[in-house]
Order: structure tokens, then C-alpha cells, then sequence
């Protein structure tokens, strides 16, 4: 999956963001059908996770990574902490006959949310296949290939804004300023999916530079 990484969140390229004023509550829209009297019939994280990585299983992929800004166990796959971030947007890559694909979700407050999304959108993936829809099923994935990730153009510390004097730069600093760079450059406030872009490659290559924290 080349610089795809388990955390943090890898959005794939050429994907919409969902702007702040757009993400919904959709807690209640995924409730569970049945449930006994000792379960909530809300989804945790870690059901809703594994339930998504079920459906993918189900597919018949390969090298699932599930990609979030929640930190990962030592089996690969985000954990839910006691701090949630701040953006809870979803993106599953994997592999399948040959083909790397991918599917993104952010348009719900939680990130369980956004993962029972994708879950129900590769269970009626399924069904389109079941019912012999096998080729139907494949002209749908055409519409999941994985872009390869943009590369920043100028150095992390142009984009980011800490060109001047050489500071040293920690990654809370990184991401005030990333934060504050992407409100200006995402294209729901003006700004241009190329920019949007090259401020989440400059974001990677300062963490890698500078450390996660």
C-alpha cells in the first residue's frame, strides 16, 4: 500500500473532505436492529471496527489497512483511547485481484460512525455479488482505486509555515499549524483540493522529521 499508514489517518487522494459545518450525528442511525437487555444498541468502537474489517474479510481481500487518527495496538489495528481526535475520519485500503483500492467515510461525528458506514457499504457490495452481479460488483470498484498519495512540492517547514530561523519544531506545533493552514485551504472555505493536499504531505513529512509526540 506504499506510504499508507494505520496512523496516522492516510486519506486517499482525491477524496472529498466533509466539512466541519457538514459532519452529522449519525449515532442513532446506526443503531443495532437487535440487541438483548444487557447490550446498548449503540456501536462501541471496537465492535463497529471489527465489524468492518469482517466485511472486508468476507470480500476475499488482501492487506487490509485501516487507516484512522485513532493509535494502533500490536495487532495493527486502532485502538480507541481516552482521548479522541479531533478528526474521526475512516479510510480502509486492501488489495483485491491484483487492484488496490480504497474507501473513506468522515461525514459522521464518531469515528464508529464513519466505520459502520463503510461496513454497510461493502455488505451491499456483497449482495450485489451474491445476486449475480459479479460484473456489476466490478465496475462499482472501478470507482475505489487507491490514487497514489500526493508528494509535497516545497519543503514541510514552507508549506507549514516554520521557514523562518530554523525553530525547532514539535509535532503539537505541526499540527496547530496544520490546523490552521487546512481552514484556509480546504475547498469548502476557498481553497483548492491541490493545496488541501500538499499541506496533508507536508503534515506527514513533518512527523516523520519531527516525531508523533
Amino acid at each position: 500500500m506504499g506510504e499508507t499508514t494505520a496512523y496516522p489517518l492516510s486519506w486517499p487522494a482525491g477524496w472529498h473532505r466533509t466539512g466541519a459545518s457538514h459532519i452529522v450525528d449519525g449515532k442513532f442511525r446506526f443503531k443495532r436492529t437487535r440487541w438483548s437487555k444487557d447490550q446498548s444498541p449503540f456501536w462501541t468502537f471496537a465492535e463497529a471496527r471489527d465489524a468492518l474489517l469482517g466485511e472486508a474479510r468476507k470480500l476475499g481481500v488482501r492487506s487490509v489497512v485501516l487507516s484512522t487518527n485513532f493509535p494502533v495496538g500490536r495487532d495493527g489495528v486502532p485502538v480507541e483511547g481516552k482521548r479522541r481526535p479531533e478528526d474521526q475520519g475512516v479510510a480502509i485500503y486492501f488489495e483485491r485481484r491484483g487492484r488496490a483500492l480504497v474507501m473513506a467515510a468522515d461525514s459522521y461525528m464518531r469515528a464508529e460512525e464513519n466505520m459502520r458506514s463503510l461496513a454497510l457499504a461493502l455488505e451491499g457490495l456483497r449482495q450485489v455479488e451474491r445476486h449475480g452481479g459479479g460484473v456489476m460488483m466490478e465496475r462499482a470498484f472501478d470507482g475505489f482505486a487507491a490514487l497514489p498519495a500526493p508528494t509535497a512540492t516545497r519543503p514541510w517547514r514552507d508549506v507549514l509555515g516554520f521557514n523562518a530561523g530554523g525553530r525547532p519544531v514539535t509535532a503539537e506545533m505541526v499540527e496547530t499549524a496544520y490546523r490552521g493552514s487546512m481552514k484556509r485551504a480546504h475547498p469548502d472555505h476557498g481553497g483548492t483540493h491541490e493545496a488541501a493536499a500538499e499541506l496533508n504531505a507536508a503534515r506527514e513529512a513533518a512527523l516523520k522529521e519531527v516525531g508523533r509526540g
